[in-house]
Parts: structure tokens; C-alpha cells; sequence
């Protein structure tokens, strides 16, 4: 089995099926939650069953419902110190969306502590919205005293004006291990121009090379030591901050510079400088925003520079990082470049297509992984067509590289995704395919309907992807609509239909041979990772 794997569906199935024991270095997860609504809202009371799993592409769907119950009881009827705290919180918030929300959260996070090494450790991603609640069941889960930082991170650049209260600036990750033998890694942060201005205002006329003075002197006692050609006793209380041996070998080099004749004090070159400790506020890693290389249009992506912090301080080349709700992949994108193994979960569809992409674009075919949960037969898509037409949907397209154009159901206008192309020169038009998707019975209406879709988005191409076998009469019906002709590339007919069996063997939709621009591209692998800004210390 390969070293990597990708899974789709519920997390916590996955984790009860698929992970072992003590088998994950280090886990990573940010789960959705809907706190971008007002906090009022947040509590509003909520009835009717869903499932309990069923979140929709980026939409945050966790509401009080049969499946929150059942998660609740689990919880409940298990005892113990999480029994506890859920009791306590369902007495204060009663049955509404955060309630929820908990319920949900914390049988995934039992599972994740079973998996985790004792060495291990976990990052909870979070806002202020529900970060309170989520701490009290992590100390319950993990131990109030395994608690090892609140990490306060500055996500938001641009402050608003708030007429009502002060701007909303950050997020908070809970950071947590499973005992008192853990891996930790201090990291520090490149010194920002304003500190270098600062302090490091000395240079050497003959190197170049910046530097501040700083004292030779450091608590307790100590013997005078030998400065050249005179010895010098360390002022009361205090001893100097090396041997007689690396003194003479300073002095010899004129990294020692007297001030005052009885003080030397020791030249620090910027060149030298390792940086400072990160602390528990991390205002240096910006977020993804509009233009940055690495976004992809996934609403919660989160920058590399946070996970790269984090998987470096936490683990070590080889170790197994787990992302429970991988979103877009950027725990699996940097796991890889640092060469740790990896575990990732979603589900959605939508998602697992957008992290083949971004692995294919950044490392080729150097990521080896294995994708479990995706149909890989016939009867497999059957079974998914028929437990969720709209995941089915977002698999199919994402076969031949389409998104889905709609999150919701019911508004696609006859247009379940498109893909774009190139077939001119520099500066040329993009190009559109119109994808259409079904599951059920098929016949020369659709196609007929597909036909007046193009028309009316001036597309190219159409194309109706099938789980049935399509009747003589679609295929001629088709076949009607004529081609589009593409200059210097030949002929390519406008409406094409495809099976699922047909995409399993290989086949794919017939149009000019460019690159299409459907996903936006991740930026190749750098040994030197991505970039992060720094602040002012």
C-alpha cells in the first residue's frame, strides 16, 4: 500500500474503519463551522433530519438534527469526562446549531486521540466563536495539563471599522499533546527591516557586513580573562560569557570591540542572526489572499507558511501528518514537500478532485498516494449515484478536470460544470464546454436540451456525461449538431456524450489539445517553501 492516502468520506468512519492506533505523528484540522454569521443565528433552534454528514462542496452545514442527536447519545452513554462536559453544554445551549457543532465534534476528536502516538501532537484550528467550548472538551479529552500553547494567529490585514466592536482580526489553533513526551522544534521568524534599522546599525568598512555590539557579560561569578595584552576582572555578580580559549580567538579576529577600555563587548553579524523565537503570536504568516501564488479559489485555504510552522515544529522528516477535513490539501501539499507521510480525509468529492490537481501541479507524478472511498467500477458509481446524486456529480465531472458551476442544487441553468480552453494564439478568447450529468434514464430529449444550452452560452462544445448506456437516437441526435472547427487544430464535434464505463477505460471529451484553465494552478514545488512576511518584533 502506498505511503500516502486520500479518503473520501465521513472522517469519522474512515478514522473507526481505516486508521490504527498510535499510528499518526501529528494531526492537523481545521473544521468548518459557520462563524461568519451573527452569533444570534449561530443559536438559532433547528428541526428536520439530515444526514449527519453531508457537508455541501464549502457550505457549513452542522444543524441540530437526528444525526447530531444520535452523536450526542454516543457521547453521553460512553461516560466519562467528554459525557460530562456535552451534558453541561446541552443544560446551557440547549438543541441548536453549536450544540451541534459539538456533538459532532467529539466523537472525531476521541477517534483522533486513539490514532494519535503517545508522543504525538494535535492542532485545533479555530475561531473565537466556538474556540471556548472546543478547549474545554480538548482538556477533557486530552488532559487540561497536556495543553501546550492558544495560539493566536493574525489572519486579517485590512482592519475594518467596526461601530459596534472592535475588528475581528484572528484565529486561534488549540495546540495539544497526547503526554508529556513530545516532539517540539522552536521556530523563529527572519527579522523584519525595522529591527535590522534598529539595532544592527554598525558595518565593517572592509566586509560590508552588518552588526550591533552587544555585552560580554552575563549573571554570576567568574575569573578576570585576558583581552590582549591585559586582564579584566568581570564586574560584581557577573562572569564572562566565554573561555579564554574562544577569547583570544575572537580578539584575533576583531569580533571584540572596546567601548570603554574595561568593557569589551562582542560584534553580532546580521548574517549570523538565526532570527527570534516564535512565540504564541504569529503575526508574520499572512493569509491567501486575491493575488497570492498559491491560491486556489477554495474560500477556507489556508496559507503554507502556517502548516510548514507547524509540521516543522511538531515532526520530523518520515513522520505520518493526518488532515481530517483536507478541504483543498494544503496539510497534504506541504507534508509532501517535507517529506513526511500523509493521511488525508474529505467529504466531498469536489475537494478530493481540487488536492489531485494541486499534487499533480505541484510535485507530477512525484506524489505517490492512493485514493480510497472513489468509485473505481461501474457498479461502484451505481451504488454512489444512487446514496448521493449530487456527490456523484462532482465525481463524474471531476473525471475528465471540470467544477461543478453551481454549489446548489436545483440552479444550474442545464449546466452542472464547464471547462475552459485555449485553442488560439497568445491573447485569444477562452473557449467553454458545457458538461451536463446524469444518473438516471437518458434519451433524445437531453440532448436536444444540451443543444439550446450551448446556443445560449455561445460555448463550443457539449457534453452529457451518462451513468445509462445512451439509445441510438441521442447518438444521432448529436451527431446532428454539427462541429466546432478549431483553427490548426482540425474538427471536433459539438455535442459529445460519454459514460461512466467509457471515462473508466480512458476515454475523454474530444477538443483542441491546450491546456485547460478549468482549476487554477498550484506553483511547483520549492525547496525553499513558501514565503512569509515578516512584521516589526
Amino acid at each position: 500500500m502506498p505511503t500516502n492516502t486520500l479518503y473520501y468520506g465521513d472522517n469519522l468512519d474512515i478514522l473507526r474503519r481505516y486508521i490504527a492506533d498510535e499510528s499518526v505523528d501529528l494531526i492537523y484540522l481545521d473544521p468548518p463551522f459557520k462563524s461568519n454569521q451573527d452569533y444570534n443565528i449561530l443559536f438559532q433552534e433547528q428541526n428536520g433530519s439530515r444526514s449527519k454528514a453531508q457537508i455541501k462542496a464549502f457550505k457549513d452545514t452542522w444543524r441540530w438534527d437526528q444525526g447530531a442527536a444520535e452523536a450526542y447519545q454516543e457521547t453521553v452513554e460512553k461516560g466519562g469526562r467528554a459525557s460530562q462536559v456535552m451534558q453541561a453544554f446541552r443544560t446551557f445551549l440547549g438543541d441548536n446549531d453549536m450544540m451541534a457543532y459539538l456533538a459532532m465534534m467529539v466523537p472525531r476528536l476521541v477517534e483522533l486521540r486513539r490514532v494519535l502516538k503517545p508522543t504525538g501532537s494535535i492542532y485545533l484550528h479555530c475561531d473565537p466563536t466556538a474556540s471556548h467550548y472546543l478547549k474545554i472538551i480538548m482538556d477533557a479529552i486530552f488532559g487540561f495539563r497536556h495543553i501546550r500553547n492558544e495560539i493566536i494567529w493574525q489572519k486579517i490585514r485590512i482592519e475594518k471599522a467596526q461601530s459596534s466592536q472592535f475588528a475581528k482580526l484572528h484565529d486561534i489553533i488549540l495546540y495539544y499533546t497526547k503526554s508529556n513526551q513530545y516532539a517540539f522544534h522552536p521556530q523563529r521568524m527572519p527579522a523584519s527591516q525595522d529591527y535590522i534599522n534598529k539595532y544592527y546599525t554598525q558595518e565593517e568598512p572592509e566586509t560590508g557586513r552588518r552588526y550591533q555590539l552587544i555585552s560580554f557579560l552575563q549573571g554570576g561569578q567568574g575569573p578576570p580573562r585576558r583581552f590582549g595584552d591585559q586582564w579584566l576582572e568581570p564586574t560584581s555578580g557577573r562572569h564572562w560569557i566565554w573561555s579564554q580559549e574562544r577569547i583570544d580567538e575572537a580578539m584575533c579576529q576583531g569580533r571584540l570591540v572596546f567601548t570603554d577600555p574595561k568593557k569589551p563587548r562582542l560584534k553580532r553579524y546580521l548574517d549570523e542572526y538565526a532570527g527570534r523565537n516564535v512565540g504564541s503570536i504569529w503575526t508574520d504568516i499572512y493569509p491567501i489572499n486575491a493575488v497570492a501564488k498559491e491560491r486556489l479559489g477554495y474560500p477556507t485555504q489556508k496559507p503554507e507558511g502556517l502548516l510548514e510552522r507547524i509540521i516543522q515544529a511538531s515532526s520530523k522528516e518520515g513522520d505520518t501528518i493526518l488532515d481530517p477535513f483536507c478541504g483543498c490539501g494544503t496539510t497534504i501539499a506541504v507534508a509532501q514537500r517535507l517529506k513526511c507521510r500523509w493521511i488525508g480525509i474529505d467529504i466531498t468529492h469536489l475537494a478530493i478532485t481540487l488536492i489531485k490537481h494541486r499534487l499533480q501541479d505541484v510535485f507530477g507524478n512525484q506524489a505517490n498516494y492512493e485514493v480510497i472511498g472513489e468509485p473505481v467500477s461501474l457498479p461502484d458509481a451505481e451504488t454512489l449515484a444512487q446514496q448521493d446524486p449530487f456527490q456523484f456529480q462532482w465525481w463524474a465531472l471531476g473525471l475528465i478536470g471540470a467544477r461543478p458551476v453551481e454549489e446548489k442544487k436545483g440552479a444550474d441553468r442545464g449546466i452542472d460544470g464547464r471547462l475552459y480552453f485555449h485553442d488560439e494564439r497568445v491573447g485569444g478568447k477562452t473557449k467553454q464546454i458545457i458538461l451536463q450529468v446524469k444518473s438516471g434514464h437518458v434519451g433524445p430529449a437531453y440532448i436536444r436540451d444540451l443543444r439550446g444550452v450551448i446556443d445560449r452560452e455561445k460555448a463550443q462544445i457539449g457534453v452529457l456525461i451518462t451513468l445509462q448506456e445512451p439509445t441510438k437516437a441521442m447518438r444521432a441526435e448529436a451527431a446532428s449538431a454539427g462541429f466546432y472547427e478549431s483553427e490548426g487544430w482540425g474538427k471536433y464535434p459539438r455535442l459529445q456524450i460519454l459514460t461512466i464505463e467509457e471515462l473508466f477505460q480512458g476515454k475523454q471529451i474530444q477538443y483542441p489539445p491546450q491546456t485547460s484553465t478549468t482549476f487554477k494552478k498550484a506553483p511547483k514545488a520549492s525547496p525553499k517553501g513558501p514565503e512569509s512576511a515578516s512584521l516589526p518584533f
